[in-house]
């Protein structure tokens, strides 16, 4: 397994492995792995040729009062489960790499940057749509990995690739979860005991929604969502941002209940933010 810290190197490896005939499969996170990354390299191995990871914290992702500075890191595990995984190379930059002095040009994605998650966390999206460009640019993936988990994101991401012309498939891998129902996020490791009890109602929230809109007893979105929040709203640490039941292409709104359609919800657990999700079809 290659460590790779440039981009220049990056890029020499990457038209290596094409002038070779091989394709590339990309899986781009922020570090501190757990199973849920684990099942995205996995299918990466198994569909490609030559599998590339990336480790790199954003700091244009994140708002100025969230949690760059303490996001977890985990150098020496992560390298150690990448070893075991059968990856081909990890791509590995520091801040000054990816963003040189200077550095000015972004990725805007529109309106859809600015709702459900982009409302209360203004620019995130472009700064996720800035970095996986710039990402693509460098590794020349034919294939790019991401999870279901964040479901807004894997809109934004198919919508550049789609409206920038990139010649790259983007392969959205299922929600992985805790045997409790709890879905993988680094975040988690943030949680007490006690918050990450209380955790376990968002997927529960999510079941019961799905429920109700495959019961043929609730007409109106609205009706749904409304239940949800009272259901979250029984367990004290939890304070919902949203529930949101919206078109699984543009994300728009949902008044009459239909599928398929997804379900979406952000809430603070403690000081926690997590989100989750679940399709309904």
């Amino acid at each position: 397994m290659q460590v790779i810290t440039t981009i220049k190197d990056m890029n020499a490896f990457s038209k290596a492995t094409k002038a070779e005939g091989k394709n590339i499969g990309f899986a781009p996170t922020m570090g501190a792995l757990h199973k849920g990354h684990i099942s995205l390299i996995g299918n990466s191995v198994e569909q490609n040729d030559v599998t590339v990871v990336s480790i790199f914290v954003n700091p244009t992702q994140f708002g100025p009062t969230e949690d760059f500075n303490k996001y977890p890191k985990d150098h020496k595990g992560d390298m150690k489960k990448l070893s075991n995984l059968d990856v081909t190379a990890v791509f590995l930059p520091d801040v000054a790499e990816i963003y040189p002095k200077g550095f000015s040009t972004f990725v805007y994605v529109g309106g859809i940057g600015c709702i459900l998650c982009g409302a209360s966390r203004p620019d995130h999206f472009n700064g996720v749509a800035t970095i996986v460009t710039k990402l693509f640019n460098i590794v020349m993936p034919d294939r790019a990995y991401f999870g279901q988990k964040d479901y807004q994101q894997t809109v934004v991401i198919k919508k550049i690739v789609r409206e920038l012309a990139m010649n790259i498939d983007i392969v959205v891998c299922p929600i992985v979860r805790e045997d409790d129902g709890l879905a993988m996020s680094s975040r988690n490791a943030y949680l007490s005991d006690e918050e990450r009890n209380a955790a376990l109602i968002l997927n529960k929230a999510l079941e019961y929604g799905k429920g109700l809109m495959l019961s043929g007893r609730e007409e109106k979105a609205n009706h749904i969502k409304e239940k949800m929040g009272a259901f979250i709203k029984a367990e004290s640490l939890v304070t919902i941002e949203y529930v949101e039941i919206v078109g699984p292409v543009y994300l728009e709104n949902i008044k009459e209940v239909k599928t398929p359609a997804v379900i979406l919800l952000a809430a603070k657990v403690g000081t926690t933010r997590l989100i989750d999700n679940m399709i309904v079809e």
